[in-house]
């Protein structure tokens, strides 16, 4: 994937607030017409033919609306040093790059690598108890020597006690927003969002000037689960955003660790239920979280971070396209071309051509339905 032109990121922009078109439309555009700029240039027999396409949409596609809006975005963002990260970049985060709802593109202020080797998300409620926060300062101290990218929502509560003790303790942090990133919510937070920048940063798929709905935040808390290897839930009410999150963790295939709490506490009644049920493992310290992780001492090398993108490295002797269809297919077993094309962001007429090399190099095998698995 080579990095996006000024003209194909105004595209890309411009699909994002053309109304009626999600990020599943979005890549199905893109991979059947080859870029951004190629939809915008297609006539309407074109894109009609596009599986999944209507009528509705392509009419919105020609009306180039958006196209005006896009580019007074980029040259905002660029103004206001807010980094675009686009979803066919090799910038953008490997751990959402192969999620089927993952955002088309994030905006991101601050210094983080999102492809950090380990990253652990925490989560909770907003009504945090004493206890809560004790448990809270106590994870943080305990990750310490594992250097993790500590994820969290930057709310009220569980959230802004874990980035504010990452910060006492050095550790780097990245708050997931349901608004634009001009748009700190809650407002109180602005000083601890701009001192997280210096190591981590903030991140959001919502454009500058959003502000946030009820909506918005279980999509935040879907990047949150996805952007984390593990989550942590420290309390939670039977109800609410932690347990959201728990549920796009487990669609993702994420490790979930919950902490215990006294039965009687309101706080604790969600975690509680999440061990009962067998939806998260009993949190009791890092160190037992992190053996059963299989995490080692320190900082892992290079060679065995658990990222999508090392997945990648482990191809040796392979172009970076063929190291991701190849790790695509290792991680979600056989795919259709249709899905191995919107999750790798490559054409699909080089898509096609690559897995034909692929098949002459004995890694791959075609199978019936268009689909294609590891031999």
């Amino acid at each position: 994937m080579q990095p996006s032109s000024d003209a194909e990121k105004t595209c890309i922009l411009a699909l994002m607030h053309t109304p009626g078109i999600g990020a599943v439309t979005i890549r199905q555009l893109i991979s059947y017409c080859g870029s951004a700029s190629l939809v915008f240039q297609a006539d309407y027999k074109r894109l009609i033919k596009i599986p999944g396409i209507g009528d509705k949409i392509v009419k919105a596609v020609l009306g180039k609306s958006s196209l005006e809006l896009a580019e007074k975005e980029l040259t905002q963002c660029r103004k206001t040093g807010t980094q675009l990260l686009f979803f066919n970049e090799p910038e953008y985060p490997a751990r959402l790059r192969p999620l089927y709802d993952a955002p088309i593109a994030l905006y991101a202020k601050g210094n983080t690598d999102f492809n950090w080797p380990r990253t652990v998300g925490i989560v909770g409620t907003r009504n945090i108890s004493d206890y809560g926060k004790s448990v809270t300062e106590n994870i943080i101290r305990e990750l310490v020597p594992y250097q993790p990218l500590v994820v969290s929502g930057l709310a009220y509560g569980v959230d802004i006690t874990a980035h504010r003790h990452c910060l006492r303790n050095n550790l780097a942090t990245l708050g997931v927003m349901a608004s634009g990133l001009d748009v700190i919510y809650p407002a109180v937070h602005q000083r601890t969002a701009f001192e997280m920048q210096d190591n981590g940063g903030i991140v959001t798929e919502s454009a500058l000037g959003t502000k946030p709905d009820f909506m918005r935040f279980p999509a935040r808390n879907r990047i949150i689960a996805g952007l984390s290897d593990v989550t942590i839930v420290v309390e939670s009410g039977r109800t609410g955003g932690s347990l959201i999150t728990v549920e796009f963790a487990q669609n993702y295939h994420r490790e979930v660790f919950a902490v215990p709490g006294a039965i009687h506490e309101p706080q604790s009644e969600g975690c509680n239920f999440l061990i009962r049920d067998h939806k998260a493992s009993i949190f009791t310290s890092v160190a037992d979280m992190a053996a059963a992780l299989g995490w080692g001492e320190g900082m892992p090398d290079v060679a065995q971070a658990g990222t999508c993108d090392q997945t990648v490295m482990t191809f040796e002797g392979f172009t970076q396209d063929e190291g991701q269809v190849l790790s695509l297919l290792k991680q979600r077993g056989a795919m259709q071309i249709d899905e191995l094309a919107w999750q790798s962001g490559i054409h699909l007429n080089r898509l096609a051509t690559l897995l034909l090399n692929l098949e002459f190099q004995g890694m791959v095998r075609s199978m019936p339905g268009k689909k294609y698995g590891l031999i």
